[in-house]
């Protein structure tokens, strides 16, 4: 048996696929932007319809707008023409997602599609088809299939994802739509944590603090470190943290040979530390402990010091 090069064809298909999705800059035009203008200012909802892949991809495009801020939902043409008609209103839009701009099971609702809903617009890589010419906008993309047969639907699907993504991402700018929209929308689940979670949530507070005064022999200091097992601890003056000392702030300590038990904490404590507000994300938390290379960050209140967050507390809490 002829041995294949199974690389050679993978390299074939990522390349065909990637011109196609390049060659996407050069076919939308001011039709993308009606489109856009459409969802963004509709009172009704925003509809997508295919068959086959096409109808796999239509369902990816309308968890991708739902999940950012342009309701969406996905009907089955099958399924319309059987009782699901009755979701479509006359404030509606419909987007049709057709290849070939002929599918049987589109065709055959496209009356009572018009009739039903506020507005037709269609994807397809032909103008000329049934399902463009009757429809009130026509968006027409061409690719080559990446499939030497010509007949697996590859380079139109990923082009026709690609192109979904780019109208969610072009209404969600449009719009404004910010981190908390996306938490509101993702609620559950590891990334809505990372979304809602806040640094207050996290944070050591009151007596769980690590704290010592200016005057503390290094030596105690050390104690307070390992009781309160956050790795650091905060140097105070009247009530006010004038410096941090940590770790690693021991560890050169001790390769200076420094006597724990004759040195007080103001004298090889860091001065300069990193802080972030109690308001802020966990995520924006590890962005800075990831950036800077530390460990904890002192949490603040405007000029009070109210908590302390490590990065295992991110970690156990599944921020990162």
């Amino acid at each position: 048996m002829k041995k294949f090069d199974y690389i050679k064809s993978a390299k074939r298909t990522f390349k065909i696929e990637a011109d196609a999705i390049k060659d996407l800059s050069s076919q939308i035009d001011k039709n993308f932007t009606l489109l856009c203008e459409s969802i963004r200012f509709s009172e009704g909802k925003f509809i997508i319809m295919g068959v086959g892949k096409s109808g796999h991809i239509g369902q990816k495009i309308s968890a991708t707008l739902s999940s950012t801020g342009t309701g969406s939902i996905f009907i089955h043409p099958t399924e319309a023409a059987h009782g699901d008609m009755g979701l479509i209103s006359k404030k509606d839009i419909i987007f049709l997602i057709s290849n070939s701009g002929e599918t049987d099971e589109i065709i055959n609702i496209l009356p009572s599609l018009k009739r039903s809903s506020k507005k037709l617009i269609s994807l397809t890589s032909n103008p000329k088809s049934t399902i463009a010419k009757t429809c009130d906008i026509s968006i027409v993309i061409k690719s080559e299939e990446a499939c030497p047969l010509d007949l697996a639907p590859t380079s139109s699907t990923t082009s026709a994802l690609a192109f979904g993504d780019a109208l969610a991402i072009a209404l969600l700018e449009a719009k404004g739509f910010t981190k908390k929209d996306f938490a509101s929308s993702h609620p559950a689940g590891k990334l809505g944590k990372k979304l809602i979670t806040q640094v207050k949530h996290l944070m050591h507070t009151g007596k769980d603090i690590p704290k010592v005064s200016m005057g503390t022999n290094l030596s105690d200091a050390l104690i307070e470190i390992t009781a309160k097992n956050l790795g650091m601890t905060l140097v105070t003056s009247r009530n006010k943290v004038i410096g941090i000392f940590t770790d690693g702030d021991l560890r050169r300590c001790l390769n200076q040979k420094i006597d724990i038990n004759k040195t007080i904490i103001k004298d090889v404590m860091t001065k300069k530390f990193k802080t972030i507000e109690e308001e802020s994300l966990a995520i924006d938390a590890a962005e800075v402990m990831e950036n800077n290379k530390i460990f904890t960050l002192v949490v603040m209140n405007k000029n009070k010091n109210v908590g302390v967050l490590s990065m295992h507390d991110l970690i156990q809490a599944r921020i990162l």
